[in-house]
C-alpha cells in the first residue's frame, strides 16, 4: 500500500475512505506506546497473522498498523501505536481520542504464522508489539512452545510484561541485532531444540535483515519476515 497519495486523489475516492471506525477508548502503556480500541462493522474482515490496516492519518498520508485484538462479534478491535518522533502518523495518533472518527481499512498482507508447527520463534521492536500480542493468543490457545525477542529503548522495556505477553526476552535497542556475530551468540542457537521451529521477524528492517540471514545458517525452520520500518524512509 501506498503511504501518500496526491491530494485529488483522495477527494475522489473519497466516498471509500470516509470515517469508518469511531475511537472508543485510549491509554498509554508507555510514552510511547498507546492503545486504542476502536469500534466499527469488521463483520467481513479477515485478520491474519501478519495482516496490516491502513489508517489515514491525514488528506494524502496513510499508514500501517496491525490489529492487536478483536471481537467480531461486537465490533471491537485494538490497535497498540507505537508513537515517536515528528512524524505525521505519530502526530496523528497521538492526538485521537475518544468518540474520534477515521478510516481504517480491512486488514490485508503477508501471513507470518503457521499453525501446524509446534514452535514459534518471535522477533520484533516496539512497532511490533501489536502483531505479537495477537499472535500471543494463538499460541496460547493452540498450545504452541514460543519465544518472544524484543528490542526496546530503556522507557519500553516493560511494555511486553504490560501488554500481558509471557516468554519473552527484552534486549536494549543499540543496533546489536545488525550484528551477525552478536545474533550468532545469542541463547536461540545454543541448542539445537528450536532448529525446526517457526520464525517470524519483524521491525527494523536491518534488525530482519540480519537475523534472516544467521537463521539461514543456522537452522532449518520455515522463517517468514516484513519489514515495517528503516531509518530515513517515510511510510514503510
Amino acid at each position: 500500500m501506498i503511504s501518500k497519495i496526491p491530494k485529488w486523489v483522495g477527494d475522489l475516492f473519497g466516498n471509500a475512505m470516509r470515517p469508518n471506525v469511531k475511537v472508543l477508548e485510549t491509554s498509554y502503556i508507555s510514552p510511547q506506546v498507546k492503545k486504542i480500541r476502536f469500534q466499527g462493522d469488521i463483520s467481513k474482515w479477515s485478520f491474519q497473522i501478519g495482516y496490516a490496516s491502513v489508517v489515514r492519518v491525514s488528506e494524502t498520508e496513510f499508514r500501517n498498523y496491525t490489529v492487536a485484538y478483536h471481537d467480531t462479534k461486537n465490533g471491537i478491535f485494538d490497535i497498540v501505536f507505537h508513537i515517536h518522533g515528528q512524524g505525521v502518523g505519530s502526530k496523528y495518533i497521538g492526538t485521537l481520542q475518544t468518540n474520534d472518527e477515521l478510516f481504517i481499512s480491512p486488514p490485508r498482507g503477508k501471513i507470518l504464522y503457521d499453525p501446524s508447527v509446534k514452535q514459534q520463534f518471535f522477533l520484533g521492536d516496539e512497532t511490533s508489539l501489536g502483531v505479537a500480542c495477537a499472535l500471543f493468543l494463538l499460541l496460547k490457545k493452540n498450545n504452541h512452545q514460543f519465544q518472544f525477542y524484543f528490542e526496546l529503548v530503556e522507557q519500553n522495556k516493560s511494555v511486553p510484561e504490560l501488554l500481558g505477553l509471557e516468554n519473552f526476552t527484552v534486549f536494549p535497542k543499540n543496533g546489536s541485532f545488525r550484528n551477525e556475530k552478536w545474533t550468532s551468540n545469542l541463547p536461540l542457537f545454543k541448542t539445537e531444540e528450536w532448529n525446526a521451529a517457526n520464525f517470524a521477524l519483524v521491525g527494523n528492517v536491518k534488525s530482519v535483515q540480519t537475523f534472516r540471514k544467521v537463521l539461514k545458517s543456522k537452522t532449518q525452520g520455515n522463517v517468514y519476515s516484513q519489514g515495517y520500518w528503516l531509518e530515513g524512509k517515510k511510510g514503510l
